[in-house]
This record gives C-alpha cells, structure tokens and sequence, in this order.
C-alpha cells in the first residue's frame, strides 16, 4: 500500500506540473463585457427552459462537459457531429455513444440565441461550461463562477479518446492514476464522482454485476441483496431492449445532493466503478467525508469543476469561435 500511494503521489505530482495554469489564468469572468454582455443571462434562461421541458439534461450536460474537458481539454471537440466532419470525431467513439441528445441540444439552443444577440462571439466550449454549471445550480447544487474565454477547438478525432476516459467497470486505483494524469488528486476524483448524484445508467453499464457473477447468489457480492435482486428484475430484457436504464442516485435521484455517498457504503452505488470508491482505502475517506458533510462536497465540487473547465483550455489564436457547435470551421 505505502509503494501504491507514493506511485499515486509521483503521478499526482507530475499532472500538477502538466496543468496549463498559465493558459487558465487568461480566463476571466468579465470576458465577454464589451462583446457579448448578457451571455450567462442568455445562456441561463435557455438552460432553465431546456430542463424544464427535458429534466435528463443536467445530467447529460455534464458528463458531456467531463467527456469534453479530459479529451484533449474543453474546446467543444466532444460537440462535432459525425455527419459534418471528414473523419470520425470524438462524438463517435465507442465511450461517447451514449451521450445523450438533449445534452448536445441544450449547447445549440444557447449557441442559436447567442448568435442572435451577440454574432459570432461566444465559443461553444464556454457555452458548455456555462450550460454545465447552471445545471448543477438547478438541481440544488453549489452555484460557482465560471472564467470565460475558452476557443474552440480546430479538429476532433475519436482516436484520441481511448485511454483518455474512465470506464464504468474500471477499479478505483486506475481511476486515480488517470485522473493523476490530468493533474487531479484522489479527492477531486471522488468529488467530481458525486456528479452521480443525478442521472441514470443502461443496465449494459452494470449487467455484469448482476447476472453470471461468480458468487454463491450469481450477482456481485458488494451491492445490496435486496437492491441487487430489484435490478435483476429491472434489467432482466435489458439485451432485447438497451435503453432500460436506473437512477445513479435512486434515494434522491433528481436532487443534486451527498446521498450519492451515504448509498456507496450501504451497497447501493450502480456502476462498478462507484461501489470501487467505497472499497479503496485512498479514496473512501473522501467519499466518508462528503456523505457526512453536504457542505464539504458542495465546496469540494465547485473547486474541482472550476479546475476541470481550466483543463488544456484553447485561447486567442490556439483555436476558433465556431459558429456552429457541431461542424468545424
């Protein structure tokens, strides 16, 4: 263990210094001042009215925002449709499939009213990371402010996805070693985690805990009996029918909250990867933390979001306003 933490620290040390602090620091609040004034009040009212209509959003946005800053860094890449581009962007990577459509929809809603007050001023990435925050608020979560400046980005290539991702099934130490590399510690993996807090997952993500497990009762020992045998039942024609999906969250699932965390000692975290949080020594002593303090996590999250827009962020001539969020200039 004492050689596994020092190989995490190494790690953690060196994404510190990859971090492109200089690049964030010519992000500002006050950005689009002269060129584009209203901008979060535009982009919040579409916001608002797309998740009124639609209340997956949130969810959706933000992992569209997660996907887009750790792949190559928030730059709108992850936004290019396969239908626009030469070849395949990120949009389709095997990982990115399942991003949800209202997620892409809410950033062209914004994009098309900006457009109309503000001609081709705001970027696309800013637009997410706008989208991303008033989303969380939304839902009862921390409210932060978001630096702005970001351009978008001149290519999109789904080859540069793979590696770049955590996967549903992945343990807890190589999620650490990943996000070590985007210059994330283990605390602000697990707090960035509690975005799990809304949302919900295809029976696909999890199946494997459920069905064929190698254990006396055929489902991963980790979840809650009672818990494990209702997604049996729920998912049981999950090959025939991929959409059937459950909450992330199923005590509180459209509250942005901390019960995420009181669910993963109880054996109620879906994904692999969420029950492998509470199972890890490096990171369960954060999960404890934010499932007893909602506080700390609400704080612990806007930090870590506000870190996450700053990752291999595109300004002046590093990238581009696009006029439309899916094809590139």
């Amino acid at each position: 263990m004492g050689a596994l933490l020092r190989c995490i620290l190494l790690l953690f040390v060196v994404g510190v210094v990859a971090v492109p602090g200089a690049v964030a620091g010519r992000l500002s609040r006050n950005y689009y001042r002269h060129s584009c004034p209203r901008v979060e009040r535009i982009v919040a009212d579409v916001v608002a009215a797309k998740q009124r209509a639609n209340p997956s959003t949130a969810a959706g946005t933000l992992r569209l925002f997660f996907h887009d800053c750790f792949v190559g860094g928030c730059d709108a890449s992850v936004l290019v449709s396969p239908l626009t581009a030469d070849r395949s962007p990120e949009r389709a990577a095997d990982i990115n499939l399942s991003l949800p459509g209202d997620a892409f929809d809410v950033v062209v809603r914004a994009k098309a009213a900006l457009e109309v007050a503000c001609p081709g001023a705001v970027s696309c990435a800013d637009i997410l990371a706008l989208a991303a925050r008033d989303l969380v608020g939304i839902l009862g979560g921390p409210r932060f402010p978001v630096a702005l400046g970001r351009r978008d980005a001149r290519r999109s290539d789904a080859r540069d996805v793979e590696g770049n991702l955590p996967r549903t099934n992945m343990s807890a130490r190589a999620m650490t070693v990943l996000f070590a590399r985007k210059g994330f510690t283990p605390q602000e993996l697990v707090a960035l985690a509690g975005a799990h807090t809304i949302g919900f997952s295809h029976c696909g993500e999890f199946a494997h805990r459920l069905y064929n497990f190698k254990s006396a009762d055929g489902y991963d020992p980790s979840l809650n009996p009672t818990f494990a045998r209702a997604l049996q039942s729920s998912c049981a024609n999950y090959k025939n029918d991929p959409t059937i999906s459950i909450f992330n969250d199923i005590m509180t699932p459209g509250k942005f909250d901390e019960l995420y965390f009181k669910n993963l000692p109880r054996g109620l975290g879906l994904l692999a990867s969420d029950a492998a949080l509470w199972e890890y020594p490096v990171t369960r002593v954060f999960v404890q933390r934010y499932a007893a303090n909602q506080t700390a996590f609400f704080e612990d999250f806007a930090r870590a979001m506000q870190k996450l827009g700053a990752v291999g962020v595109k300004t002046g001539r590093q990238g581009v306003v696009r006029r439309h969020c899916d094809v590139l200039n």
